[in-house]
């Protein structure tokens, strides 16, 4: 028996980068994982990789920035498995600008595919994690807590899902559901790209994390999603978990 055996767990972008990395995880430790993307070549792929190790586990596309969209989700995986235990709002995209150049257009974007879908799924799901006294897993970001140059608009939608966060720990722990974030740094495509585009100005950030690597989408990043979704962690709740390497040490 896995850590999350037959848990009902539902993740926003998962169907590459960081959000593949915690699907595969949470599969391996027994989890049923609906995977919700928009790019269907890859989510498909990916569903197939699942489906090795986890049969029941699915792809569902969908748009997040479509509010519509939102409600199907939740309301499509309890029809077909009757509960949902553990929500990963994962998904988020934006352009780095800086704060003079940033535009509405931008921070539509970044609060349409982050904060926004965060809010609203995590709106409908309450019901069913009521009943299951589930785990929302939200992400915060480095870029937020440090003020990252040409981050205005991520860094502001990032903030917000902490402050959402912790208003929904408050709220929700009276009915046995905890709420937390994690902060990762990892080795993600967007990150392999970037060094090889930028090889020195890679080596240069690497050099500065403590333990001295990107952490591993599956193995540093995956496995505390599983902790956090899992009953050891069910009196842990409103936190922010730096999974950096140590890059940020919170006091």
């Amino acid at each position: 028996m896995g850590k999350l055996q037959d848990k009902i767990v539902i993740i926003t972008g998962g169907a590459a980068g960081i959000g593949s990395g915690i699907a595969k995880a949470m599969v391996k430790e027994g989890a049923i994982v609906v995977i919700v993307d928009l790019n269907e070549d890859t989510g498909k792929n990916m569903e197939k990789e699942l489906q090795a190790i986890s049969p029941k586990s699915m792809f569902k596309k969908a748009n997040l920035m479509d509010r519509d969209n939102l409600e199907t989700i939740i309301y499509t995986v309890v029809e077909k498995y009757g509960r949902i235990d553990v929500l990963v709002n994962n998904a988020h995209a934006s352009k780095q600008k800086t704060i003079s150049e940033t535009t509405q257009e931008d921070l539509d974007l970044s609060f349409g595919t982050g904060f926004y879908p965060t809010f609203y799924l995590m709106q409908a799901a309450l019901p069913y994690l009521k009943e299951s006294k589930g785990h929302v897993i939200n992400f915060a970001s480095g870029a937020g807590l440090n003020g990252h140059e040409t981050q205005a608009a991520y860094a502001a939608a990032k903030e917000a899902i902490r402050g959402l966060s912790r208003v929904a720990a408050n709220e929700w722990g009276r009915f046995g559901i905890n709420v937390n974030l994690i902060s990762p740094i990892a080795n993600s495509p967007g990150v392999e790209a970037w060094a090889k585009a930028q090889p020195k100005y890679y080596e240069e950030v690497k050099s500065r994390i403590p333990m001295g690597y990107f952490g591993d989408i599956e193995n540093d990043i995956g496995r505390v999603a599983v902790f956090l979704a899992s009953e050891d962690s069910k009196y842990i709740t409103g936190q922010t978990i730096m999974v950096d390497g140590g890059s940020i040490m919170l006091r």
